[in-house]
């Protein structure tokens, strides 16, 4: 090995550690802070303790904001998943003029329903609706942004099921509901999969939404109550905030987890490998 290529491995491995190191960090301290009894900024071996979980167990709304946080994300993410398998599979199998342009007018909309832009609009008609401080209309419009991304990446995964599975299908007698129930939505089923762990979490961590149409804090989500977590001096709760942040962490993680285990994501001609 030359010296030059010695320098340039030395380079990608120092490169690559300051990388990792800039990820690990991060990771570190939410592991070690909610045990530490007197837990700050940086990272350091902790002091064991188990009081910080009693202070956030004790806390009026930090479960409660966990709770809140599923029920809005389960309702986003399955009206996104069930809605944008249904249309991808439209769009996909229906010839119509102007498909490709609807499809990229859909990708548009997406960074526009759910930008600051949409914001006004949004809470006055959900205000003439009656509809704050409702979990379920807040989930339905946070769905709503979300599904032109989702029909768009989806369509994808639907338009690599082979035509001839369902012809053959067709043949034995099926009808158009069991073609999609038997035949295209189990072939699709990685793409599903990903949009769903992709639509659980944009809901998961969307503040913007949630912080404008539930004003009542007993409705909150995690991602709003978040920002409240502070003590008496105004500056940031460090008791709380870690082991609350931990507990944020997981559902998420969970959900990756059992999606991974249970489908995969490895593809092999939109068929799983």
């Amino acid at each position: 090995m030359t010296t030059r290529q010695m320098l340039r491995r030395t380079g990608y491995v120092a490169f690559m550690a300051v990388v990792l190191a800039f990820f690990a960090v991060p990771m570190l301290w939410l592991a070690s802070a909610p045990f530490d009894s007197d837990p700050g900024i940086g990272l350091r071996w902790p002091d064991w303790t188990l009081a910080n979980w009693e202070t956030t167990f004790n806390h009026p709304y930090a479960l409660g904001s966990l709770v809140n946080s599923i029920v809005l994300c389960v309702v986003a993410t399955a009206v996104t998943t069930v809605l944008a398998t249904l249309a991808a599979y439209a769009l996909s199998r229906v010839r119509i003029p102007g498909r490709d342009a609807l499809l990229y007018v859909l990708l548009l909309l997406s960074s526009v329903v759910t930008g600051t832009a949409a914001m006004v609009p949004i809470f006055v008609m959900m205000f003439q609706l009656g509809l704050i401080n409702s979990q379920y209309a807040t989930g339905l419009v946070i769905a709503g942004g979300m599904l032109p991304a989702a029909i768009f990446i989806l369509k994808d995964f639907v338009d690599s099921v082979p035509r001839s599975y369902e012809e053959s299908a067709r043949v034995f007698g099926a009808s158009p509901t069991q073609v999609l129930l038997h035949v295209v939505l189990p072939v699709a089923r990685p793409g599903i999969a990903t949009i769903l762990v992709w639509a659980f979490v944009q809901a998961w961590g969307n503040f913007l939404l949630p912080f404008l149409l539930l004003r009542d804090v007993s409705q909150q989500p995690a991602a709003v109550l978040l920002r409240t977590l502070k003590d008496e001096g105004g500056s940031a709760n460090l008791t709380v905030i870690p082991v609350f942040s931990l507990l944020y962490a997981v559902p998420v993680v969970a959900l990756y987890l059992f999606v991974s285990k249970r489908y995969g994501f490895r593809f092999h001609g939109g068929i799983k490998a």
